[in-house]
C-alpha cells in the first residue's frame, strides 16, 4: 500500500475479510451478524500508522504530524464495512544492543531529534547514501564526490551546494543537516530502503 497515492487502499478490506474468513464464519454461526472487526495498527514511531488509518477512513480522523511522539493515546477509528481500527502511538524496544538498529530508527525520524546530534546523524546518513545511493544525491543535491568521502565533507557539500553560507563564507552545517533529514524523510530522495534481506545462501 502507499498512503500517499492510495495504491492498494481498496485491495485492505477484501485481504482482511479473506484473512479472517474462518473467524467470520464461526461468528455468523453464533449469530453474531454485525461483529465488527477490530484492528490494531501497531508500529515504531514515525512511520505512518495515524496517516494510513486516515487513508482508509477516506479522511483525517487521526492527528498526523511529521514528528514522533504525536500519538499519544490509543483511539478507535470507524471506516465502514464493519471494520474499527486502533491508532496506538509508537513503540520502541527499551534497550538498543544493536547500535546499527538504533542509527536507522533515528534516520527515519523514529527517535526523537531533541535527544540526538543532528549533524552527526546527518554525517552518517549521509556517508551510508553516499556508498549505497550515490544517484541520489547526486539528482537532489549536485554532490559527485570520490567514493569513502567523509560525512564532514559531504555535508559541507551539501550546503555549499544548497547555498546554506553564513558570513565568512562558512557552510551552516546545523541547516544542512536538518534539510538533509526532513527531506530524506519525506522522500524527497526518491525510494531507499536502509536494510536489505539476508542472503540465505550466503
Amino acid at each position: 500500500m502507499d498512503c500517499k497515492s492510495g495504491k492498494g487502499v481498496k485491495q485492505f478490506h477484501p485481504a482482511l475479510r479473506e484473512l479472517l474468513k474462518e473467524q467470520i464464519a464461526q461468528w455468523r454461526a453464533k449469530g453474531l451478524l454485525n461483529r465488527p472487526i477490530h484492528v490494531m495498527v501497531v508500529g515504531i514511531p514515525n512511520v505512518g500508522k495515524s496517516s494510513f488509518i486516515n487513508k482508509m477512513a477516506g479522511g483525517k480522523r487521526a492527528k498526523v504530524e511529521d514528528r514522533p511522539g504525536v500519538t499519544r493515546t490509543k483511539q478507535w477509528v470507524k471506516l465502514g464495512d464493519g471494520v474499527e481500527m486502533l491508532d496506538t502511538p509508537g513503540v520502541l524496544w527499551p534497550k538498543f544492543d544493536d547500535q546499527q538498529a538504533a542509527q536507522r530508527l533515528a534516520f527515519t525520524g523514529a527517535i526523537n531529534d531533541d535527544v540526538l546530534d543532528i549533524e552527526a546523524l546527518a554525517m552518517l546518513l549521509l556517508e551510508y547514501l553516499h556508498e549505497a545511493y550515490p544517484q541520489a544525491l547526486t539528482a537532489r543535491y549536485k554532490i559527485n564526490l570520490p567514493e569513502g568521502t567523509e560525512g564532514r565533507i559531504l555535508l559541507e557539500e551539501l550546503g555549499r551546494k544548497r547555498g546554506m553560507l553564513v558570513p565568512g563564507g562558512e557552510v551552516n552545517t546545523e541547516r544542512a543537516a536538518i534539510t538533509l533529514l526532513d527531506e530524506f524523510r519525506s522522500g524527497k530522495l526518491g525510494r531507499i530502503t536502509l536494510e536489505a534481506p539476508e542472503n540465505e545462501g550466503a
